[in-house]
């Protein structure tokens, strides 16, 4: 089944080169391109949309608030020129945060998220299956006054801390203002388990573990009640035995 885009931007060269990446997949269907906010809520009411390109910046409304107007949004991955939406763009649950010039590669690591996420929630819609990519991929952290891109490959563990989060990496730590639950969403699932509400852990760094805990760089966390039927069935599917 096709997987019906929309394109959203302002400039005529940035459609084109989206537009150019698009036609290299067959289950990419262009249903339209536009040029602002205003276009693209008119479009998306005559038309079923299930990913859109949208920038952020444009005359009028912003795309962020065209995104916060839509009451049934596709999935959207931003494309903009100013790394200092990113925070807000992820808080709108964007698959992923293109920076302009948008190379080939990096398109492609956004699109492998759209398959991912497909296959992962079981979408109805989008059914094309791809390959988990082993290619680097990152986030982006509004950390004080810095965007902070960070390897989700360095990731030990997230911890919840009401309104913040503790992303927590070898030797770093970094205390971001944002929901673990959208964080969640970001991270590549093959490689990330939620083992409580207010923990994520690295399946790759797991150093030991018990039917109620996991040990972390030296660190314990605790499993909770409600997740330790997911936690068994991502142990046992990096080929551990669960102790119960």
């Amino acid at each position: 089944m096709k997987i019906r885009t929309l394109i959203v931007d302002d400039e005529p060269h940035a459609i084109a080169v989206l537009e150019k990446y698009l036609a290299q997949f067959n289950q990419m269907e262009l249903v339209g391109k536009c040029s602002d906010a205003i276009q693209a809520f008119q479009l998306l009411q005559q038309k079923p949309v299930d990913l859109m390109f949208l920038d952020i910046q444009m005359p009028g409304i912003k795309g962020t608030d065209l995104l916060r107007s839509l009451k049934n949004p596709p999935r959207v991955i931003f494309t903009t020129a100013y790394s200092e939406y990113a925070l807000e763009g992820f808080e709108l649950n964007a698959v992923d945060y293109l920076l302009k010039p948008i190379s080939f590669e990096r398109f492609l690591r956004a699109v492998d998220k759209i398959y991912q996420l497909a296959e992962s929630r079981h979408n109805p819609v989008i059914t094309h299956e791809a390959p988990v990519s082993d290619r680097e991929t990152f986030i982006y952290l509004k950390v004080e006054r810095k965007t902070i891109k960070v390897n989700v490959n360095d990731i030990l563990w997230i911890e919840s801390l009401r309104d913040y989060v503790k992303v927590v990496i070898k030797d770093q730590v970094y205390i971001t203002r944002q929901k673990i639950s959208i964080l969640e969403e970001m991270l590549p699932e093959n490689k990330f388990v939620r083992i409580h509400r207010s923990f994520i852990v690295a399946l790759g760094k797991i150093d030991s573990f018990y039917s109620y805990s996991i040990e972390v760089a030296g660190h314990e966390l605790p499993i909770g009640r409600n997740y330790k039927q997911d936690v068994q069935k991502k142990l046992k599917a990096e080929r551990l035995q669960f102790d119960s």
